[in-house]
């Protein structure tokens, strides 16, 4: 039997400041089509949408990355013959595209958004520029990054490890979907994989755990940044980013000095 996640509540005292005053929030492309098997879920979106807007009415200055898998995978094209660089610049504007709709989702929820896109899509996103995205943060406003890093052969995994160091994130959410958090093994493919609760940059590294990719689990470990991997679920969003022990924490302890 799988080892199910046990769940500490520690969060903040009533009325006490949240714990974090700046997260990243990375979205797999797959977390934003519900039960579809392509495209977005306007049910799911606006699901996650009102979550954001909650954790951002809390005191926390949210940034999200998005990804593009429910509508192009350049990894997967590039497997089926296409150049590799051209069908990850084809992933790039997908995300672009699930970046526009979840704006309109939290636009239409009262929220004060920003798009902005490592390509040059003017029309309908700002370029991105560091302390641009910044002041967007200080001015209350939810940042979407869009196009991954801009070049090729990076996933958005290491666009979120990225912009949340340019940023000054204290953290990444990790919101997953299918699963509790990090475990041992595939829990899919494996009912005996055991969950894991807490683990470090290097072990996940080591152990070859597809939490993220090696090169933003590096960038993590190297700069102190801690993950949390959770399950995509109603109320984890705003549960993690209110201090409640929710999935798996991957941190490395910083060292005495």
């Amino acid at each position: 039997m799988t080892t199910q996640p046990q769940e500490t509540a520690v969060q903040a005292p009533a009325g006490a400041a949240p714990p974090f005053r700046r997260i990243l929030i990375k979205l797999s492309g797959e977390a934003l089509m519900g039960e579809r098997e392509f495209g977005l879920d306007p049910t799911t979106v606006n699901v996650i949408a009102r979550e954001l807007v909650a954790v951002q009415s809390a005191g926390v200055e949210v940034a999200i990355v998005v990804g593009g898998g429910n509508i192009y995978r350049g990894l997967a094209a590039a497997a089926e013959g296409m150049d590799r660089a051209t069908a990850d610049y084809a992933g790039m504007l997908a995300t672009v595209l699930n970046a526009l709709g979840l704006q309109d989702a939290l636009e239409r929820l009262g929220a004060v958004t920003r798009v902005m896109s490592a390509l040059s899509v003017t029309e309908v996103a700002e370029t991105y520029i560091r302390r641009r995205a910044i002041r967007h943060l200080e001015k209350n406003r939810v940042v979407i990054f869009a196009a991954g890093t801009g070049n090729p052969f990076f996933t958005t995994d290491t666009a979120a490890a990225l912009r949340a160091l340019e940023i000054g994130a204290q953290a990444i959410l990790m919101a997953k979907n299918g699963v509790e958090g990090v475990y041992a093994g595939d829990p899919r493919t494996d009912p005996d994989a055991s969950f894991l609760p807490e683990l470090t940059h290097l072990e996940a590294i080591e152990r070859g755990l597809r939490v993220m990719d090696t090169t933003a689990l590096s960038l993590c470990m190297e700069n102190n940044l801690p993950i949390h991997v959770f399950g995509l679920e109603e109320g984890n969003i705003a549960r993690v980013a209110r201090g409640e022990r929710v999935g798996t924490i991957i941190a490395t302890p910083r060292e005495e000095s």
